[in-house]
């Protein structure tokens, strides 16, 4: 079965920490368990920018999966956000359970400038 991914935009803002919690549930309303599932997500400027403004996975410390309580914790720290120049962009979040890939949400991304700096 194929799952759409889901349309949200994210708001980052940069010279702050971005932190952000997702909770993936099935058709019921109960939270899927996430146990042995891996994440990533690229920010990038464009579709077809080469390089991403912003990774983060479960590898980097930027994912954190919590198994049966089926959520997904995004962080980035103020340091990594800071570097940042893009103004917008645009994203995806993909789980990975062996040779499996659930996109699971995609969309848009703004960045809100720092002014105290």
């Amino acid at each position: 079965m194929t799952t759409h991914p889901a349309k949200h935009n994210f708001y980052v803002y940069r010279g702050a920490t971005f932190s952000e919690q997702i909770e993936w549930k099935d058709e019921s309303g109960t939270p899927v368990n996430l146990t042995g599932f891996t994440a990533r997500m690229h920010m990038r400027e464009t579709l077809e920018a080469a390089d991403p403004f912003l990774t983060l996975t479960t590898e980097n410390g930027g994912i954190t999966l919590g198994g049966v309580a089926g959520t997904i914790q995004l962080l980035a720290s103020a340091t990594q956000t800071t570097t940042i120049t893009a103004i917008s962009g645009v994203y995806d979040l993909e789980l990975v359970s062996g040779a499996n890939v659930t996109r699971l949400l995609e969309g848009l991304v703004i960045i809100s400038p720092e002014v105290t700096r």
